[in-house]
């Protein structure tokens, strides 16, 4: 996980987004990623190579017969010293030009050598109706055949000539994203995970609910790794502010409010799913009636009760319909006996295994950036992972069970 040793190549063609890629350039040096640049001449309109150069640490590759290259054929041995290579912004020109073959600058002659051996990335940057002409669209249908490139899809948004489309290129943090997915491993590929997140809501009245604490961001970094390692992951969320970048098109999110709601919507994915990880946060209760109207408090009231339903089991549905070759994979939030309470629904509920947590450690549960969990497996294992980022934890719960 992460960039820190990484190679990144980074190719920058002639478009008003360029002013963009110093700050990448910074933030994947800050990494801890090696970077080395080329570009086309119209690139150096927008960003000066002085610029380039101390940000990256090393010469800018712009020229294929210039007398500073370090090599006599840089097209060569840049993508040779590469682990992956990112083009942003790719012009019109530039995807063209891929597309057919063509290389007639440093930019085209790297890129055409590097694109048969080594991950690369296109990020198109341009206008709406450049986007939309068909010798691009061609270009790009034809690009994303090759086995080694990816094409992201341009942002919606304010365009550089004042009108507003498709075609700006992605941000800074999206690029990363993308650099990172590029660069995992895929030991999910061809896998299918469910994933569910975050909290529930049980409506009271139209303006009050039950709920909980989560924010969903533990299943979220679930579904992240999964994607990036290669799965098509479905994921049903909660009530949740948490955003994903689907860099790959990998993550389908179905959005849901009640217990109910995403029961029937598990349920349903379950079917189409290999592996299903349980992580939301889902009510055990909700109000008996919901009311119509907002409840309100009568003169002198002091008390008010509340009758209560049970909810769908949804972990017990999966687990009874689970066939051969499916996987169940539980979340346990305790604060007493945590390893008892986790060990039964482990095998109350036909689970694969389960991943517990205490609200009693610091720095894991609900809202936190991190966790610190213990994996409990159906055939006896036990996994410990200590206090860190639940993007790690996400990382070691995927290590550990797939």
């Amino acid at each position: 996980m992460g960039l820190r040793g990484k190679h990144i190549l980074l190719g920058i063609s002639g478009g008003i987004a360029t002013y963009k890629i110093p700050e990448l350039i910074r933030a994947l040096v800050k990494a801890g990623a090696e970077v080395r640049v080329t570009t086309t001449r119209h690139a150096l309109e927008f960003v000066t190579p002085l610029t380039l150069q101390t940000l990256s640490g090393h010469p800018v590759y712009s020229d294929v017969f210039a007398a500073i290259n370090e090599h006599a054929t840089e097209h060569i041995s840049l993508p040779e010293w590469a682990d992956i290579m990112l083009v942003a912004p790719a012009t019109a020109n530039v995807l063209a030009k891929t597309a057919a073959g063509i290389a007639d600058d440093a930019l085209t002659t790297t890129l055409c050598s590097c694109a048969a051996r080594k991950p690369v990335i296109l990020a198109p940057a341009m206008n709406d109706k450049m986007w939309e002409n068909p010798a691009t669209r061609q270009a790009i249908a034809t690009l994303r055949t090759w086995k080694h490139i990816t094409v992201l899809e341009p942002a919606e948004g304010p365009l550089a000539c004042g009108t507003s489309g498709k075609g700006r290129m992605p941000e800074v943090e999206y690029l990363y994203e993308a650099l990172e997915y590029g660069l995992e491993e895929q030991t999910l590929a061809g896998r299918r995970i469910l994933i569910t997140a975050g909290p529930t809501q049980e409506p009271l009245d139209p303006v009050r609910y039950l709920s909980n604490y989560s924010t969903g961001k533990m299943g979220f970094a679930l579904a992240r790794e999964c994607a990036r390692r290669g799965a098509e992951v479905t994921l049903v969320s909660g009530p949740s502010a948490q955003t994903i970048e689907d860099v790959a098109g990998r993550i389908h999110r179905i959005d849901v409010v009640t217990a109910q709601e995403m029961h029937d919507s598990t349920v349903a994915a379950w079917q189409q799913a290999d592996t299903a990880i349980l992580c939301a946060a889902v009510a055990d209760f909700a109000p008996e009636q919901t009311a119509a109207d907002k409840i309100k408090k009568q003169p002198g009231q002091t008390e008010f009760t509340l009758r209560l339903r049970t909810t769908p089991d949804i972990a017990a549905a999966l687990g009874a319909t689970k066939q051969k070759g499916q996987r169940l994979i539980g979340f346990a939030l305790e604060t007493t006996n945590e390893q008892a309470h986790a060990l039964r629904k482990l095998d109350s509920k036909n689970m694969d295994a389960i991943v517990l947590n205490s609200l009693r450690d610091a720095g894991a549960g609900f809202g936190t950036d991190t966790n610190t969990v213990t994996i409990l497996t159906a055939d006896g294992s036990r996994t410990s992972l200590p206090l860190q980022s639940k993007a790690e934890i996400a990382s070691g719960i995927l290590d550990a069970l797939l």
